[in-house]
């Protein structure tokens, strides 16, 4: 198990340099690690010996160098460790486990919790249902997880204030002794935003807006190569920056906020009252036979041609788009990524932001920056997920 195996010592740092580095250069030689890291070739030499002893990497056998003495080529070995990422959502997880290559060897998604008396008795479902999840896999080369959480939470202190915030005892504390793992915990659209930046839309850029439309309105930023969290990890709350003169009361407790116009949840508030009203959608025999109306659904009509759920979710496209355009100005990002559960309707919504940016936002800053869908929807998180948990393990210890 290699966080066993590698101690906490300058011996042990090295070893987890050489880790890190293989999470962004798959297969590597001695000397290319020598070089990157700065240690000399001796050095690299045992410490790599001593790793795929121990079950850390493996050799891969010669490189194919055309000139010279061939070196080997090591990678990691993806049995010597697990990552579980769990990503809460309003009313069911997505679930997933990568290996240590950071391949994604099992997932699922949508699994439904349901609404229970406290929110200790909703934590203690969601873990029953991530320990059945990864029955089968040997526990102890589970080596740590991330749990996605949406609002104001602090991953350094392990505290969530919007959601479980249940105890005085950190939150990472109370789920890993549930799970019987370590546990860190993430802002579910930062970590969307670093699974989108692994496996995603994002190849290269450096300075990022990753927006997740879902039930709610969240910003990711990727500033100079690094996610940007904030002193305490509260960076992001775009969805509550002060927007309209409105009386629509918001679940932070205030009113006006981007949110209550801009999210999934005024989306599914706009429909379902309009359909009430008359108005004709392939949703209203659903709202007739009082079914629940989800986003998927929601997203599914639009990408059927639903006039009303096209016509409202070009406005929502339109109100987003108007206020990217300050961030554009601000930042001025390389790219800007719409993700989360509503992307899926792809230009219905990408085209309203994309014309609203052009209109209020300067011209010489919005020709820096491309506005695209995220290439992973929903799976964002998950991936995010499993991702934060591995680099969470080796780059903050």
């Amino acid at each position: 198990m290699p966080i066993a195996i590698i101690p906490d010592n300058e011996r042990g740092y090295n070893k987890k340099k050489i880790v890190k580095s293989f999470f962004y250069n798959l297969n590597s030689t001695i000397p290319e690690l020598a070089k990157e890291l700065n240690l000399s070739i001796p050095t690299v030499t045992k410490l790599v010996n001593e790793m795929v002893d121990d079950g850390i990497l493996n050799d891969y056998g010669k490189s194919d160098s055309k000139t010279g003495r061939k070196p080997s080529t090591y990678g990691l070995n993806p049995q010597s460790g697990y990552f579980l990422g769990i990503d809460i959502k309003r009313n069911h997880i997505n679930i997933g486990v990568c290996n240590f290559n950071g391949e994604i060897v099992k997932q699922d998604f949508d699994i439904p919790y349901s609404e229970q008396n406290s929110p200790l008795d909703e934590l203690n479902e969601i873990c029953n249902i991530s320990r059945d999840f990864v029955k089968g896999i040997e526990e102890s080369k589970i080596l740590n997880a991330c749990v996605n959480i949406g609002g104001r939470v602090n991953p350094t202190t392990g505290y969530s204030y919007s959601m479980f915030n249940i105890s005085e005892t950190p939150l990472t504390e109370i789920i890993s002794e549930k799970l019987n793992i370590p546990v860190c915990i993430e802002n579910d659209t930062r970590s969307m935003t670093y699974g989108e930046s692994i496996r995603g839309s994002i190849n290269g850029e450096k300075n990022i807006l990753y927006v997740n439309l879902g039930w709610g309105l969240g910003l990711g930023m990727i500033i100079n190569g690094e996610l940007y969290e904030g002193k305490s990890g509260f960076a992001g709350e775009l969805g509550h920056i002060n927007a309209f003169d409105n009386e629509i009361l918001c679940h932070c407790g205030k009113k006006g906020c981007l949110e209550t116009e801009v999210s999934g949840l005024a989306l599914h508030r706009e429909i379902m009252s309009q359909i009430k009203d008359g108005k004709a959608s392939i949703l209203s025999q659903k709202i007739e036979n009082n079914e629940t109306i989800t986003l998927n659904d929601i997203v599914d009509a639009v990408n059927a041609e639903d006039f009303l759920c096209i016509d409202l979710i070009e406005k929502i496209g339109e109100k987003l788009g108007k206020h990217l355009a300050n961030l554009i100005n601000i930042f001025n990002p390389e790219l800007v990524v719409i993700g989360g559960t509503l992307s899926a309707a792809g230009d219905y919504l990408i085209q309203p932001i994309k014309l609203a940016v052009k209109k209020h936002s300067l011209k010489l800053v919005n020709s820096d920056s491309r506005i695209i869908c995220s290439k992973l929807h929903e799976k964002a998180g998950v991936i995010g997920a499993c991702m934060t948990a591995r680099r969470q393990m080796f780059e903050r210890n």
